[in-house]
């Protein structure tokens, strides 16, 4: 996989269109060292990004007519033996360090580029029932835990990026719901809201409990 799957740039003769300049230097390039070359790119904004790198903007570096795809897949292969891995989230890829070697990074202490907001308990078991309920609104959410939900909680978790507001519900006062954000499948790794764990396993770990502190 890799040089065979190149096509021409802006087209099959592969010539160079306008919105494949940075490109062009690679036209004479021989296949394997353009592909090589390209793999390196895609690494490199990733690497830089603190956010999902989405395929629209790889496409920038790399051209229109490159497979995403291929090159994603010979990255990820590039870095097997890495302490690191690239991941699908939030409709892009982002490098993540690989679980194994999270506790090595905890004990080092060193100042780490993770985004993930400090939760309390009950914050965290409100966040994962707007994730699966959204949207709902905060009465609703009182009434699945059994206590209230208070505004500074919601507003909380508004100023830590994970929820924004939904459509109005048509209950009386039309309040508005709450739905998740795509801050919030950066952060907790998810690709879409299709990888949230099956609910009935976060029921028995408690996090959808009605008695979380």
């Amino acid at each position: 996989m890799g040089p065979e799957h190149i096509k021409g740039r802006g087209g099959q003769d592969g010539s160079a269109s306008d919105d494949t300049l940075l490109d062009r230097e690679l036209l004479d390039w021989p296949a394997p060292l353009r592909w090589r070359e390209w793999i390196l790119r895609v690494e490199a904004v990733i690497f830089a990004s603190t956010q999902p790198v989405s395929r629209e903007q790889l496409q920038r570096v790399v051209g229109k007519t490159c497979s995403i795809d291929l090159l994603i897949e010979d990255l990820i292969e590039d870095l097997r033996d890495r302490p690191y891995e690239l991941v699908a989230v939030a409709g892009g890829w982002q490098h993540r360090t690989r679980g194994r070697f999270a506790e090595v990074i905890r004990a080092s202490n060193a100042p780490t580029r993770s985004t993930a907001a400090k939760l309390s308990q009950f914050e965290a078991a409100v966040l994962t029932a707007i994730s699966y309920f959204q949207p709902i609104t905060r009465n609703e959410l009182s009434k699945l835990f059994g206590k209230q939900v208070s505004r500074d909680l919601i507003g909380n978790l508004r100023g830590a990026g994970f929820i924004a507001s939904g459509p109005r519900s048509p209950t009386p006062g039309a309040p508005y719901s709450y739905i998740t954000t795509k801050h919030f499948l950066t952060v907790f790794g998810l690709e879409t809201l299709r990888d949230l764990p099956d609910m009935e396993a976060l029921e028995d770990a408690g996090l959808l409990g009605r008695h979380a502190d």
